[in-house]
């Protein structure tokens, strides 16, 4: 069993330390299923990446907007919102840690 709170606490600590400000785990795995914990520090991007086939992106702390072509859709602390199906960034509006869920294919 994986501690989140604590994962996501120490992954932000690395993040606002690092001269690229984020750190990144995997905390599960299962078939095409991932749990990534994702931290940014404020103002740092992830960059602009392919969409999986599904999933979904929860913030415990902070605020991100996700970044698409055709929407920027801010996502706040305790929501949680469904992945845009093409190719998106996010940004950090405050240091922030979120988990990707994401449905691979396998």
């Amino acid at each position: 069993m994986t501690d989140i709170d604590l994962v996501a606490r120490e992954h932000l600590g690395v993040a606002v330390g690092s001269p690229h400000g984020r750190s990144a785990v995997m905390v599960a795995q299962d078939g095409p299923l991932r749990q990534t914990i994702i931290a940014l520090k404020a103002g740092s991007v992830l960059g602009e990446h392919n969409s999986p086939l599904a999933g979904t992106l929860y913030v415990p702390e902070g605020a991100v907007t996700m970044v698409s072509a055709s929407d920027r859709t801010p996502v706040n602390e305790n929501q949680l919102a469904l992945l845009p199906r093409e190719r998106h960034s996010v940004e950090a509006v405050e240091d922030s840690v979120f988990m990707l869920t994401a449905v691979t294919e396998t």
